[in-house]
């Protein structure tokens, strides 16, 4: 499983699904990759692969978009 987590400074869901990110590659052979707005990314960029996204972070899974915090966290239960 590969991840790639968008994610912004100051942003408590972005710490808390990068931190579930490196257990899992911990526990596994998953991979994971953080991207920072305005380091790695800006806004436009992740709204032309993510249209509907509104909220930080957006996640994505196999390069498909599940969106954030919460969504990612009921996946890897």
């Amino acid at each position: 499983m590969n991840i790639e987590i968008y994610s912004k400074d100051h942003c408590p869901f972005c710490d808390k699904a990068i931190h579930q990110a490196q257990q899992m590659v911990q526990e596994s052979h998953h991979k994971y990759v953080v991207y920072k707005l305005g380091v790695d990314f800006e806004l436009h960029e992740l709204l032309e692969r993510a249209p509907t996204a509104r909220t930080f972070p957006q996640i994505f899974i196999d390069d498909k978009n599940i969106g954030g915090y919460t969504e990612f966290s009921q996946i890897i239960k």
